[in-house]
């Protein structure tokens, strides 16, 4: 597959209801797909998932989700903004007591992220954030 000369990206807003989440999963696996993206979907639908998961429980109000996918010459990139400015916790750089209790449903999402992403971060915007991760050339 030849390397496109600029990057192909799509961008969609989502429901800010839990809907979101499955939408987006299909979402992010349609279009690795049809941009031929080299990046790994399963890993992206997961990943997607659980950052738009975060966006609905840690957001208020009813301002859409927005969902970026952009192909890179490398993989790929996934960005959620939402309305909230505050950062995602420990993202990028988690403190010792950031580790999740085993016997909790939650708190594994940024876990996961940092795990299985080749960088991950947020980064503040017109309107809130944006929580971002990449995924290498599977």
């Amino acid at each position: 597959m030849p390397e496109p000369s600029a990057p192909t990206s799509w961008r969609i807003a989502l429901p800010h209801t839990a809907a979101a989440v499955p939408i987006a999963r299909a979402l992010v696996r349609t279009a690795l797909t049809e941009i031929e993206s080299p990046a790994d979907s399963d890993t992206a639908e997961l990943l997607t998932a659980e950052l738009v998961a975060n966006a609905v429980e840690h957001t208020s109000g009813h301002d859409p989700i927005e969902l970026v996918i952009e192909l890179l010459p490398t993989g790929c990139q996934v960005e959620v903004h939402d309305s909230n400015p505050l950062p995602p916790g420990d993202l990028s750089d988690p403190g010792p007591m950031c580790e999740p209790d085993p016997w909790q449903e939650h708190g594994r999402g940024l876990l996961l992220i940092r795990t299985l992403s080749s960088s991950c971060g947020h980064r503040p915007t017109g309107s809130g954030k944006a929580v971002w991760f990449t995924l290498p050339a599977a």
